[in-house]
């Protein structure tokens, strides 16, 4: 299993949202570009990016320090956030980005997804974020029509290749992952699945590792010292 460790961004600095919270925002670093190099030191070959102000409005106000990332570290980098049309999605894939994440606009563009997949392949991955068991969209802020299985279902369909579930009760919680729900998602899909929100032990990454799931992200767990990231990273092996 791949584990990602993950950075929030929100002007140009290092964050993480309780549950989504916009107003309950801690800041972690002012040098996120540092964060991701550390992560690289420790072992780290995969790197989660978000930007938290794009998922909110759709643009991309952090693309400095993304590119920086992607193109003075050697990680594999995705990002998600206001990615809403081709012309972002191609913005990122030339600046050295490995794979966009779309969330809100995969929701309520399936032209869109489906022209990205058709041009970019597996350089497109689709985010779902799971809120009562409904698909959220627009930096979590809304609930949309589809239930987390028919979502699913239909980026299956559609030919999408990896899909990252985030649980948004779990995120940011220290609380434990949702290993029933990412038991159900493995069962149903045959495509990559990346669980995230929550991952607060390592018996978390051991348990999701037993799944067959193809990554998990780390996010608070790592900046308050909760999980080591060699350690995680020999457990997710």
């Amino acid at each position: 299993m791949k584990l990602f460790p993950a950075i929030d961004l929100y002007d140009g600095k290092a964050v993480r949202l309780f549950k989504g919270d916009y107003n309950n925002m801690t800041v972690y670093s002012n040098n996120p570009t540092q964060i991701a190099r550390d992560f690289e030191q420790k072992g780290a070959k995969y790197i989660h990016l978000v930007d938290l102000e794009g998922a909110k409005d759709g643009t991309t106000p952090n693309i400095e320090i993304v590119k920086q990332i992607a193109n003075e570290t050697s990680l594999f980098c995705e990002i998600g956030g206001g990615i809403r049309t081709m012309e972002t999605v191609k913005t990122y894939l030339e600046n050295g980005v490995d794979r966009v994440i779309l969330g809100t606009a995969a929701v309520e563009n399936p032209d869109f997804l489906k022209e990205a997949i058709e041009k970019y392949g597996e350089k497109i991955a689709v985010g779902v974020d799971i809120k009562d068991g409904f698909v959220a969209i627009k930096g979590w802020l809304e609930k949309s029509e589809f239930t987390c299985f028919e979502f699913c279902e239909k980026m299956q369909t559609l030919g999408v290749k990896t899909l990252i579930c985030t649980d948004i009760s779990k995120d940011g919680a220290m609380k434990g992952t949702n290993r029933e729900l990412y038991r159900e998602l493995s069962q149903k899909f045959a495509i990559d699945i990346t669980a995230s929100g929550g991952v607060s032990s390592l018996e978390d990454i051991k348990a999701l590792r037993q799944l067959n799931l193809y990554g998990a992200i780390i996010g608070k767990a790592y900046y308050i010292g909760a999980i080591d990231l060699k350690v995680a990273l020999e457990a997710a092996k």
